[in-house]
């Protein structure tokens, strides 16, 4: 099988992923430079090799490194790599923002994986709190191939399948759309709605009502008003409950919040997520202009 060099393989992704390749044929070669991600390898039976000896003769190569570093750690790899090598990101933040380097003669593709959906037919106990998925849990994946030809997309979804098993299904989409769903729709709104669901129960009980009774009364209404928002349960939101969601819309939601899904606005969410330079100084814009 075809030799993958996995970078960042110490890492907390890159321990997932090298624990799930280890259970293929692909010839891993792993790569980390701190001593707390080569204790995490030797955990699972691994060692580190020099990137070099890593690089050498490896079919694709994956970057299992922070966001913020991708530009940099590409800008070093990808010049040393052999013709028709696959370049696998776990992320589209730096490739949306144009930070591999150019070259012509080798592949590049994002893949990004769902994680395991809220609604499913998971019975074990064990599947049922995989939350994050690539241990026993289905989870679907996105993938995009940003440069390459077919074949180059085929090798890439095999190693796709490989590292983010087990696997439901597998949907091929643009590097844009893949931006658009990440950070926005996922992180600025969806981590957004999450957190602030958990605080408004921590509202609830700094006002006297029990921790215990509050959270279950949170979860339980959560699950309920989410299968009904996403067509899992037939039947609709009461007059009351929409009545109620009409004015908290009012009191929480600006009127062009959908203007974040536009292709500038998401280009500026995914630069303030790399560069905390220019999210301190949106937050000090912010705050002039929102006392």
């Amino acid at each position: 099988m075809m030799k993958v060099a996995l970078i960042g393989a110490g890492g907390k992704m890159g321990c997932r992923l090298a624990a799930n390749l280890l259970k293929t044929a692909y010839e891993l070669a792993c790569v980390e430079v701190s001593e707390q991600g080569t204790v995490r390898l030797a955990e699972i039976g691994l060692a580190p090799v020099s990137l070099d000896s890593a690089l050498d003769g490896a079919g694709a190569v994956i970057l299992a490194v922070p966001d913020t570093v991708i530009g940099r750690v590409a800008g070093d790899i990808v010049p040393r790599l052999q013709p028709d090598t696959l370049l696998l990101v776990l992320d589209p933040a730096a490739a949306f923002l144009g930070q591999l380097p150019e070259r012509g003669d080798v592949a590049y593709m994002a893949a990004h994986p769902c994680h395991p959906p809220l609604f499913s037919d998971e019975t074990s106990p064990e599947a049922r709190r995989d939350f994050f998925g690539g241990v026993a849990a289905k989870q679907s994946v996105v993938c995009a191939l940003i440069q390459g030809d077919e074949a180059h997309y085929r090798t890439g979804k095999q190693l796709v399948e490989a590292i983010y098993a087990p696997v439901a299904r597998i949907h091929r989409i643009t590097l844009e759309q893949m931006a658009m769903m990440e950070p926005t729709m996922a992180e600025t709104i969806g981590a957004t709605v999450a957190v602030l669901a958990r605080e408004a129960m921590d509202e609830a009980v700094r006002r006297g009502v029990p921790e215990a009774a509050a959270r279950d009364f949170m979860l339980g209404h959560m699950n309920i008003l989410l299968a009904v928002a996403f067509g899992e349960a037939k039947n609709p939101l009461s007059d009351a409950c929409q009545i109620a969601v009409e004015y908290g819309k009012q009191h929480l939601i600006r009127d062009n919040w959908r203007s974040l899904f536009e292709p500038e606005s998401v280009r500026e969410q995914i630069q303030m997520m790399l560069n905390l330079d220019e999210w301190a100084l949106h937050k000090a814009k912010d705050k002039e202009v929102r006392p």
